[in-house]
């Protein structure tokens, strides 16, 4: 073989290797932007004079402009390339971040959530399009180390936004810096993502509403609708426990608990960096056991860490049971989307998009939900749905796979 033939052999390996480093990047500035403003919640909640229901409410429409708009990442995509969408779609989404930190109602808060959760459902869907081109070219699986490396994200921004509080930061002067940072990242990474146009096969690992139209129309057996809705509870179950996290524990620590300002985002920390703990050992441990003996442990793990942190309320024991929440949910939903993915009797992406689409349910209902029963009794009996999500994920874990014979 000639230096002229090795080298053209090993430019596309490099090629591959920076798009994966980009991807990479892309999944680190998407849980970091968004980490970056929830430590700030309560401080937003206290600013425009929100109850408990009213805040619940407003933060309800991100999960809510993401439902809008999810369906139509597969058109964006297949018309300008996933890496080009997610990149547009990090940006958009710190711009509606920012604004909603800096809105001065109510209703404009709700407002930039919801633009926010909009461009947001449209990232996540072209940086997964785009990692599972990759993990194509890679010949093996990587997209879980994408989504652990989301964690990193969600980490770094509870970080900075915990540092933030501790310095006395404006919001908005904080927020600013996040989306300038975060945008400049997403903007490099472009150039380093795989060129041209996505190919048909990556197109397929989405759907557009007209594919999920017919598939439905086509009709599907009753196991098929039953495995449907199983996995997107499962999915749904995850984003409960996981919302539980996102939206209040800063609040919980900090009102109820008396958590010092720069302790209070420790709850949301713990529980993503488990998540993150979770997920690198989930492939693991999934390749081991099977995705329904991970699913039920897991599910089990998260609901006695947070049963015995509600019933023994402290501000350490509270921090533990959220990272407990996190690593038991960890691979609820990877394991549900790629079960909704190998489902027989559906075209490829359409059960995937369907799970992906609906799980966002979790997200648009739980906020509101524990909104309103915080404001009638308390917080802490809020914050029930978190096990009691994590049992439904236990029960409804026989239709994910067992385990795989070895060999």
């Amino acid at each position: 073989m000639t230096s002229a033939e090795t080298i053209r052999r090993a430019a596309p390996e490099r090629t591959v290797r920076r798009a994966r480093l980009a991807v990479s990047a892309l999944f680190l500035t998407n849980g970091a932007l968004f980490a970056n403003i929830l430590p700030r919640y309560p401080e937003i909640k206290a600013q425009l004079g929100l109850d408990n229901v009213g805040y619940g409410v407003a933060i309800a429409a991100f999960p809510a402009g993401a439902i809008a708009a999810g369906l139509l990442a597969a058109v964006l995509i297949r018309r300008f390339g996933s890496a080009r969408i997610a990149v547009i779609g990090t940006v958009a989404t710190g711009l509606g971040l920012l604004a909603a930190a800096l809105a001065p109602s109510g209703i404009l808060f709700a407002v930039a959530l919801l633009l926010g959760g909009a461009s947001d459902a449209i990232t996540d869907v072209a940086q997964n399009a785009h990692g599972l081109r990759v993990q194509r070219r890679y010949g093996r699986s990587i997209i879980n180390s994408f989504h652990a490396i989301w964690s990193i994200g969600a980490v770094l921004g509870g970080g900075m936004a915990a540092a933030a509080i501790a310095l006395r930061l404006p919001i908005g002067v904080h927020l600013g810096i996040s989306t300038a940072v975060f945008a400049a990242v997403a903007l490099t990474a472009l150039a380093f993502c795989l060129p041209g146009r996505d190919e048909e096969a990556d197109a397929e690992a989405t759907a557009e509403p007209a594919e999920i139209e017919k598939a439905v129309r086509r009709g599907v057996g009753p196991r098929v609708v039953f495995a449907v809705i199983a996995l997107t509870l499962i999915a749904m179950a995850g984003a409960v426990a996981e919302d539980a996290g996102n939206s209040w524990a800063t609040l919980y620590l900090g009102e109820s608990l008396g958590a010092a300002a720069a302790v209070a985002p420790l709850g949301f920390i713990a529980l993503v960096g488990a998540q993150f703990i979770g997920r690198m050992l989930g492939d693991g441990m999934t390749d081991r056991f099977g995705q329904r003996a991970v699913a039920r442990a897991g599910g089990l793990i998260a609901a006695a860490g947070m049963t015995l942190a509600l019933l023994f309320p402290s501000v350490p024991g509270t921090i533990a049971g959220f990272a407990a929440v996190g690593f038991g949910i960890a691979t609820l939903i990877p394991a549900a989307m790629h079960a909704a993915d190998e489902l027989p009797g559906l075209r490829a992406g359409v059960g995937l998009t369907i799970v992906s689409w609906l799980l966002r349910l979790g997200f648009l209902l739980s906020p509101p939900f524990v909104g309103f029963i915080a404001e009638n009794e308390s917080l802490r009996a809020g914050l029930i749905v978190a096990p009691a999500a994590a049992l439904v994920a236990v029960l409804l874990a026989g239709v994910l796979e067992g385990r795989k014979p070895r060999g």
